[in-house]
């Protein structure tokens, strides 16, 4: 089940604008950021992904987005669905933050399935700061 916590009513960069917990994980949406937090052990795939996805694209609508999964739990990803991502026009970036050298390696193979800008990193502020030259238009693949 999903609850959505209310709106931001300031639109501040620090505070999301809305808040999505689902059974995949927690997912913060900003003006030009969404950072997905997965719950540990889960396998997330289009097949259980396709509903939020779809409510993520409601909140964010038409405005540019650079997507971060924060991986701070352990949880498995098919880089085949990546695909499904490469149809969205408004995603013009992929970030992955880890947190130990195997999850670092895993992550840098995803970037195969992927023709948008994607970058790993090791800290959640270095890709936020990597998000904002993606959405100026400062970073080509």
């Amino acid at each position: 089940m999903m609850t959505i916590a209310p709106d931001n009513v300031t639109g501040s960069p620090e505070m999301p604008r809305k808040v999505l917990n689902t059974e995949i994980g927690k997912i913060s949406i900003y003006d030009h950021v969404v950072i997905m937090e997965g719950k540990a052990n889960v396998n997330i795939s289009i097949r259980n992904g396709m509903s939020v996805l779809i409510d993520v694209a409601k909140a964010v609508g038409f405005r540019p987005v650079v997507y971060i999964s924060n991986r701070i739990n352990a949880y498995s990803v098919d880089p085949n669905d990546y695909k499904y991502l490469e149809m969205i026009p408004n995603l013009k970036g992929i970030a992955i933050v880890t947190y130990n050298e195997f999850s670092y390696n895993t992550a840098s193979m995803e970037e195969n399935f992927i023709r948008k800008p994607f970058r790993v990193f090791n800290n959640l502020h270095a890709a936020k700061s990597w998000a904002k030259y993606v959405i100026e238009g400062k970073v080509i693949v």
